[in-house]
C-alpha cells in the first residue's frame, strides 16, 4: 500500500461516496411514493461501490502480464461477442435500448464491459505492432482488431445504444491517435464529424424523416424541448427547472422538488440535475473538479509511462471517463440529445461502477509500477502516506 497513488485513490473514493449519497437522496422519495423501501437503491449502490473498491484492489495487485496473454484476450473476445449477440435476442429493453441481460438478481450491460475490453485489447495489439518496428495501421496486425471493433460497434448500435456506441468509438479513435494515426486527419475527423452529424440530424428532424420511435422523440425533444414540454421534452424541461431551482448554493441535500415524480430517472441519467438542485453550482463544481483531478492524474500517469501499452491504457481510460461525462452533462443541459449515458461513479448502476473501478485499478497498477521504478532508480516519490521515500 505504500506505493499506492493517493492522487488517484482519494478522488475515486470521494466520488464513490458522493454517488452513494446522491443515489439515496434522488431515489428515496419516489420509492416511498411507489410503496418501496427508501433505502433500496442505497443498499444496492453501496454494494456496487464496495465491489468496485474490491475491483480496484484486485487489479492494482494483479501482474499486468496476465492481461496480455493470448488465452485471456482470445476468451475475452469470444465472451464479449457472445454477450453482445445474446443481448439482442433475449435482452431486456430499458429506455428504448435492448441492452441488458437479466441473470437472476443481476443485470449486466455488455456495452459497458466492451469499453474496458477495447482498452485492453487494442492497447496490446498496438503495442505489439510497435515492438515489431511497424506502425499499427500500416501493418496486417490491424486487420483483425479493426474487424472485431467494427462488428462489436455494429452490435451495440443495433440494440440501439447510441451513447454506448459513441463512447466505444471515441475510445478507439483516441487510442489510434495516441498510437500512430496522422494528426491532420484525426483533427478533421474529431472536429468535422460531430459538426456534420449535428446538421444532418437537424435537417432529418425538420424534414420529418424521424417519425415515431423512442430515439426519434429524443432528437425532437433536443431540438425543441419547450415545444414538447408535455411529451418527449418533459425530461429536459424538468432538468432545466431543477438546475434553475438550485442556483449557486442549492436548496439543500434531500430537498429537491423535481425528483418527486417530475423528473424520470432521477438516480441514473439525470442525477446531476438533482445534484444541481440540491447542491447548487458549488456542489456540482466540486463533483466535476474531483472527476477532472482523476482524469488529469490518469493522463499524467500515461504521459510518464515508458511503455506504449501502459500509455494507451491510460489514454483509453481517460477518454472513457471524459466522453461519458460530456454526454451526460450535455444531455442534462440540452447541449446534446439525451443518450441514456450515466455520470461516472455518481449515477446508480452496477455495470458502470464495476467497469470504471476495474479501469481505475489497472491504472493504479501502472502507477504503482512507476513508483517502484523510481525507488529503484533512487528518485523520491510521494507515497500514500504523503511522505517521501
Amino acid at each position: 500500500m505504500r506505493y499506492w497513488d493517493y492522487y488517484l485513490l482519494v478522488p475515486y473514493l470521494l466520488l464513490c461516496l458522493t454517488g452513494i449519497v446522491m443515489v439515496y437522496s434522488a431515489s428515496a422519495g419516489i420509492e416511498m411514493q411507489n410503496g418501496g423501501s427508501p433505502r433500496g437503491y442505497l443498499i444496492k449502490q453501496t454494494i456496487y461501490a464496495v465491489l468496485g473498491c474490491g475491483c480496484v484492489f484486485f487489479f492494482a495487485n494483479l501482474a499486468m502480464r496476465h492481461l496480455r496473454t493470448r488465452r485471456f484476450l482470445k476468451y475475452s473476445t469470444f465472451i464479449m461477442f457472445g454477450l453482445l449477440a445474446v443481448v439482442l435476442v433475449v435482452g431486456r429493453a430499458v429506455n428504448g435500448a435492448k441492452g441488458w441481460l437479466s441473470l437472476g438478481p443481476i443485470n449486466l450491460q455488455p456495452a459497458e464491459f466492451c469499453k474496458l475490453y477495447f482498452i485492453l485489447y487494442l492497447a496490446d495489439r498496438m503495442a505489439r505492432a510497435r515492438q515489431r518496428g511497424t506502425h499499427f495501421l500500416d501493418s496486417s496486425a490491424a486487420v483483425g482488431p479493426l474487424i472485431f471493433a467494427a462488428i462489436f460497434l455494429t452490435l451495440i448500435l443495433l440494440q440501439p445504444d447510441t451513447g454506448g456506441f459513441a463512447i466505444n468509438l471515441s475510445i478507439i479513435i483516441v487510442m489510434l491517435l495516441a498510437c500512430d494515426f496522422k494528426w491532420g486527419y484525426g483533427i478533421a475527423v474529431i472536429v468535422g464529424g460531430p459538426t456534420i452529424l449535428y446538421f444532418l440530424l437537424e435537417k432529418a428532424v425538420e424534414s420529418g424523416l424521424f417519425h415515431g420511435g423512442y430515439r426519434a422523440q429524443r432528437f425532437i425533444a433536443f431540438m425543441n424541448p419547450f415545444g414538447n414540454a408535455s411529451g418527449s421534452g418533459s425530461q429536459l424541461v424538468n432538468s432545466y427547472y431543477a438546475i434553475s431551482n438550485g442556483g449557486v448554493f442549492g436548496v439543500g441535500l434531500g430537498n429537491s422538488i423535481q425528483k418527486m415524480g417530475y423528473l424520470p430517472e432521477p438516480n441514473t441519467d439525470f442525477i446531476m440535475s438533482i445534484a444541481s438542485e440540491e447542491l447548487g453550482l458549488v456542489g456540482v463544481s466540486l463533483i466535476l473538479g474531483l472527476l477532472l483531478c482523476l482524469i488529469c492524474r490518469i493522463i499524467l500517469i500515461g504521459v510518464r509511462s515508458r511503455s506504449l501499452y501502459q500509455t494507451l491504457i491510460c489514454y483509453g481510460t481517460a477518454t472513457f471517463m471524459m466522453v461519458e461525462t460530456f454526454f451526460n452533462i450535455g444531455g442534462v443541459l440540452g447541449l446534446l440529445p439525451i443518450t441514456g449515458v450515466t455520470f461516472p461513479f455518481i449515477s446508480y448502476g452496477g455495470s458502470s461502477m464495476l467497469v470504471l473501478s476495474s479501469a481505475v485499478g489497472i491504472v493504479m497498477n501502472i502507477s504503482i509500477q512507476q513508483n517502484k521504478e523510481q525507488l529503484q532508480m533512487g528518485q523520491p516519490f510521494i507515497s500514500a502516506e504523503g511522505s517521501g521515500d
